[in-house]
């Protein structure tokens, strides 16, 4: 099984949008290279900020792009071109819509269900068989209102709910570090 060797999380840069549903793939990445003591800095060329972990099996490398949300690929793309970093050896943590505030799903390929930011990233990839870390920021039960709400800040109920969700994606960080994402499946999947 193809170890992780880079983790974008999806967002929209700049002060006005971190507080933003859209931004929770920000939020995730961020804690995990805080925890891992990784320095994320601006990259040019890289189209976002970037950091490396370098592990025993291989760099890691760690990528907010921010070009915001519907050019996620543009970075994404880059680095794994530069770097020969193949599709399912990419994990895109990012916010979804399907799942409510506090559940957090990770999955191997799949559709893109209208995320402009996965669309974006699975062009630039050439296809849609990379990792994907869902976290729940709930629907606003209109299709109309999508635009609107993944550009608000969660309510604080619904933050908490995302907190914990955040905090069990890091929980899971040292198996999806590793590679095995089966493990790191069940033991995020089991505590929803």
């Amino acid at each position: 099984m193809a170890s992780i060797r880079l983790i974008a999380g999806l967002g929209n840069p700049g002060r006005k949008h971190e507080r933003d549903r859209h931004n929770v793939g920000f939020w995730c990445v961020s804690r995990l290279a805080a925890e891992q003591r990784v320095e994320l800095k601006p990259v040019a060329k890289y189209h976002g900020l970037v950091g490396k972990l370098a592990r025993p099996a291989g760099d890691l490398w760690l990528v907010l792009p921010q070009t915001y949300m519907n050019l996620s690929g543009k970075s994404v793309g880059a680095l794994a071109r530069f770097y020969k970093i193949l599709p399912d050896e990419v994990l895109v943590a990012h916010d979804e819509l399907d799942f409510p505030p506090g559940v957090a799903k990770l999955k191997l390929g799949g559709g893109v269900a209208g995320h402009n930011g996965l669309k974006d990233v699975a062009t630039q990839l050439g296809t849609h068989g990379f990792w994907r870390l869902r976290i729940g920021i709930g629907h606003p039960g209109d299709k109309n209102l999508v635009a609107d709400y993944v550009l608000a800040s969660p309510s604080k109920s619904e933050r908490e709910l995302i907190e914990v969700a955040l905090a069990r994606c890091l929980h899971a960080a040292d198996l999806l570090l590793e590679g095995d994402m089966q493990a790191a499946m069940l033991r995020l999947h089991t505590e929803n």
